[in-house]
């Protein structure tokens, strides 16, 4: 009986090798290997040229690029449908917004030359994810764009997952032009209920963040943040909900109201100071084609060159 397995055993060894060796063998074949470089530019190529590189020298890049991602995480290209809803957004309700209330040459000169599409998310070891990233004030990595069929039903949704996003990194970028006041970093920072740095996320500070003088959770991370939470967060919420935000912030212990408006006071006068740009007529420029969108008044899947 042993010798029986033995030899089944060899017999099946020596069949197998010469599969594994005519496999080893096979040549590569160059073409299959994930490239950006053997391509042919189709309509939405074009379309992107005609809407993003000509009048703004702003590159949309929707193609996966091993360069152009963290190789410390798993990567997922987006899809050519979700990249194709996302630059319409992108162009809509941000570029087109700024054009609109601070001038086609602030966008040229300020907006990031250049955006990158992730199909997932970036998970961290402590439970959080990264949404986007903005590196060198020049470039925004907009991620999860393989979930925007999910979260782009609502406008509370969309404004969370992707649009305050990029407000929030351009508001990174315009301050690498120009810094904010160091009396922002004062209103939270002197005080006992400072800034965590990568505690923000520890359930002790989950629920009173809002009491603390903070508009988000993540707020609390560090005063470039939490003036980029400020700023993002504001252009993409109307009055009645900031309203009821400052409302909410009065805590029976902690009372983080005053120190809400105080920040948003110096995140409108450095707008206006620095950019000349009018946060509150900004917030109703967005607000106003975002219902469009909402209600389905823009066509977000076209690639017509108009």
């Amino acid at each position: 009986m042993i010798m029986k397995r033995t030899i089944n055993w060899v017999l099946t060894l020596l069949v197998a090798l010469p599969f594994a060796f005519s496999c080893a063998e096979q040549p590569l074949d160059p073409n299959s290997i994930i490239t950006v470089d053997n391509y042919e530019k189709n309509a939405f190529d074009l379309w992107l040229d005609a809407n993003f590189v000509y009048p703004y020298n702003i590159e949309f890049k929707y193609r996966y690029e091993n360069n152009e991602s963290d190789l410390n995480y798993y990567s997922v290209p987006a899809s050519y449908d979700n990249a194709v809803v996302m630059a319409h957004l992108v162009k809509y309700l941000c570029i087109d917004s700024y054009d609109e209330v601070a001038g086609v040459t602030f966008t040229r000169t300020y907006f990031p030359k250049e955006f990158f599409l992730m199909g997932e998310w970036e998970y961290k070891n402590n439970g959080v994810f990264t949404l986007g990233t903005a590196e060198g004030g020049k470039k925004i990595i907009l991620m999860g764009i393989n979930y925007l069929p999910k979260y782009s039903t609502t406008a509370e949704d969309l404004n969370y997952y992707y649009l305050k996003t990029i407000h929030h990194e351009f508001t990174h970028i315009l301050n690498q032009t120009k810094d904010f006041p160091v009396t922002f970093s004062q209103v939270s920072g002197a005080s006992e209920d400072g800034y965590l740095a990568d505690s923000w996320n520890a359930a002790d500070y989950a629920g009173d963040y809002l009491q603390r003088g903070f508009i988000t959770r993540y707020a609390q991370h560090s005063d470039r943040e939490d003036f980029a939470e400020c700023m993002s967060v504001y252009v993409t919420r109307d009055a009645s909900w900031w309203a009821n935000t400052l409302a909410e912030a009065k805590g029976a212990d902690k009372d983080g109201s005053a120190k809400l408006s105080t920040k948003m006071g110096i995140v409108k006068a450095y707008m206006l100071e620095t950019f000349n740009i009018d946060l509150d007529a900004l917030r109703e420029t967005i607000l106003r084609r975002q219902a469009e969108v909402m209600a389905g008044l823009v066509d977000l899947h076209s690639v017509e060159i108009y």
